[in-house]
């Protein structure tokens, strides 16, 4: 998939653990695991404003689009 989510980096430069992101943006453990591995087929545009006002980031630091070789 050519979206990579960078959650867990994120998370590490802010050493904020997967249950306390979970807790303060209001969002169930297994559906953040989902999104931090990249599983996730989307992301709500609220889901990611609150992951962002936590983490003190922007949406391009959770983020990166990377062409895929054909």
């Amino acid at each position: 998939m050519p979206i990579i989510v960078n959650l867990d980096v994120m998370m590490a430069k802010r050493k904020m653990s997967l249950n306390e992101l979970s807790t303060k943006v209001d969002l169930t453990l297994a559906n953040l695991s989902i999104l931090k591995t990249g599983k996730a087929k989307a992301v709500r545009f609220s889901t990611l404003e609150a992951i962002c006002k936590v983490l003190e980031c922007q949406p391009g630091d959770l983020l990166e689009y990377q062409e895929t070789k054909e």
